[in-house]
């Protein structure tokens, strides 16, 4: 059941429409529009890197107030292989989302996978971590599997490195970045026109830590007009300080017109600093990693269901959760990770993604009032007690 190009949905007129900016803060309030619907900004996005995201039927996912999930062009490049995703119909029909959907471009895989992988002007070759083949990743290559799977946005190809490093490395790798998202940009058009598929594609802001090196990326990105912009490169290995202080003045180098998404990112207390200084999008593996791991989100702190104070308290995880877990006590919570029952993750995962959304709804509906500023001082007063 391959992709129809004459039934693929169309994008609207308008990519982004910015409602509102809070008062006191940079946090942002918007639309996002996709061929695939329409998502509310601040955002997050669960990610399911190999069309599904873990542990979770993609009813339960969409339970949790998710908008938009993400993929990963080279894990489904490798398995199953973006051909059987597109002849089965794309990523939509083949995860049975029917909602926006992102790819990532294989970039963080450059830093993750990095002693299997080399780096030249043209690309980066991969030893595949399954079976040791090898996967040639140049930006146009990764266009060409984004495309296949047929995802709502995609994301240029990046040179993404680790922090601290040298300033050399950095700058070699923030130009190579540009020059890789031209290249992507040139091969999206050609691979859009021909198919007749509406996607968007994101371009990546590099730098490290180094104002310069960010501010003169997102200038050279700019240049090249995208409809959206990401930051990347962070989360690598930095303090959140940093990651921070990179982000008050990589915003405003950005269009106050197009969505901006922090990528891989992160603890409930980094979105809302994030938010605060102009980022509209986010995802992190953070919520179900954690619940598969007894780690619950509340606003009164992270609770670790297999501790024995958790044993008789007949108390749910959070009282105003409409998640599963929720319906629960948190004494029935801890019987199922103690007793290895695989409930247990599902549930707290489902509960961790719900968390996520509904601090995502409340920082739209405080910047909407203007008070974002109170939201945020709660919650960090809240999450202090633990």
């Amino acid at each position: 059941m391959a992709i129809d190009p004459e039934h693929s949905a169309k994008l609207p007129d308008s990519t982004f429409q910015l409602h509102k900016t809070d008062a006191s803060t940079a946090a942002r309030r918007g639309t996002l529009n996709t061929a695939h619907g329409a998502v509310q900004t601040p955002t997050f996005m669960p990610v399911g890197t190999l069309g599904t995201v873990k542990g979770l039927e993609i009813e339960q996912v969409r339970a949790t107030g998710a908008e938009v999930i993400l993929g990963n062009t080279y894990h489904l490049a490798l398995r199953p292989g973006e051909e059987i995703v597109r002849d089965l119909g794309g990523l939509h029909a083949f995860s049975g989302w029917d909602g926006p959907i992102l790819t990532d471009s294989g970039g963080f895989q450059i830093f993750s996978l990095a002693k299997m992988t080399k780096i030249t002007e043209e690309g980066a070759v991969f030893q595949s971590h399954i079976d040791g083949r090898r996967l040639n990743m140049t930006p146009e290559r990764s266009m060409e599997i984004q495309s296949a799977l047929g995802s709502d946005i995609a994301m240029v190809l990046d040179h993404v490195i680790a922090l601290p490093n040298e300033p050399a490395a950095i700058e070699a790798a923030n130009e190579r970045s540009v020059r890789w998202a031209g290249r992507s940009r040139d091969a999206h058009e050609k691979l859009s026109t021909a198919s007749g598929h509406s996607q968007l594609l994101f371009a990546i802001v590099q730098g490290g830590l180094d104002e310069r090196m960010r501010i003169h990326c997102a200038e050279k990105l700019v240049e090249l007009d995208f409809p959206g912009y990401a930051v990347g490169g962070l989360s690598v290995g930095e303090p959140p300080p940093e990651m921070y202080r990179v982000l008050e003045f990589t915003c405003p180098a950005l269009p106050a017109d197009r969505p901006r998404y922090l990528m891989g990112v992160g603890r409930p207390e980094d979105l809302l600093e994030c938010v605060r200084r102009g980022i509209d999008m986010f995802d992190c593996v953070m919520p179900t990693r954690n619940g598969r791991n007894a780690l619950a989100f509340t606003d009164g702190g992270p609770l670790r269901m297999r501790n024995a104070i958790h044993q008789r308290d007949e108390r749910p995880i959070d009282e105003n959760c409409p998640c599963p877990a929720c319906r629960r006590s948190r004494g029935y919570i801890r019987h199922l990770f103690m007793a290895g029952e695989m409930l247990g993750p599902i549930l707290v995962s489902a509960h961790n993604l719900t968390y996520y959304q509904r601090l995502m709804a409340g920082a739209r509906n405080a910047i909407e009032r203007d008070e974002f500023d109170a939201y945020h001082q709660s919650k960090v007063a809240g999450w202090q007690k633990s």
